[in-house]
């Protein structure tokens, strides 16, 4: 009788563990993540893939995570003229922007986040892009095996100057905001 107790309480320390902790893998091919960046008159957008990321959930709290992103498949998806469109997204993978020959992933690794309630979290984390790391601060919604948010960044922290009103005066009306959203939706296996 007495080993059929210390089995049971056992076992139901192993799956109070289990059903507290979960570990989730991103997966890359389901998961989108859409870029907006805005001018004075105007504004682009397109994708970057999620090269891959994982992240634990403890007592319904993202407790870590951390997400690379392969800056080398930036792309556009707002201009159908295909010369125009391969300028732009050049000029994005150069220096000017995210130089990714020589930075060709940016990472975010969560420090912190709330309890889900009602499906959303508050998360903090810290952000590279261009070897300079920044904290942001996002909501983050889940239903099922999806996880979304809204990321906004100040490009200027991370050194991506190209046509910033932070870094050169009298661009007038060829300002290009220094704020930019992600989209993401992660999806896990």
């Amino acid at each position: 009788m007495k080993t059929r107790k210390i089995t049971a309480v056992v076992l139901a320390i192993l799956v109070s563990g289990i059903v507290s902790a979960q570990s989730f893998t991103v997966n890359a091919e389901k998961s989108t993540l859409k870029w907006t960046g805005k001018k004075v008159g105007g504004e682009h957008s397109g994708t970057i893939q999620i090269k891959e990321g994982n992240f634990e959930v403890k007592k319904d709290k993202i407790e870590s995570g951390s997400f690379t992103i392969s800056m080398t498949t930036i792309s556009n998806s707002d201009l159908e003229d295909a010369g125009y469109n391969a300028k732009l997204v050049g000029h994005l993978k150069s220096d000017d922007f995210f130089g990714v020959e020589k930075f060709p992933t940016a990472v975010l690794k969560i420090t912190e986040a709330s309890v889900f309630k009602d499906g959303k979290a508050k998360v903090k984390a810290d952000l590279t892009i261009k070897g300079k790391t920044n904290p942001v601060e996002f909501d983050v919604m889940k239903a099922g095996n999806s996880f979304t948010s809204t990321i906004t960044v100040d490009r200027s922290k991370y050194d991506v100057k190209y046509g910033s009103s932070s870094f050169f005066e009298g661009l007038g009306d060829k300002v290009i905001y220094d704020e930019f959203t992600l989209e993401v939706k992660l999806v896990t296996k």
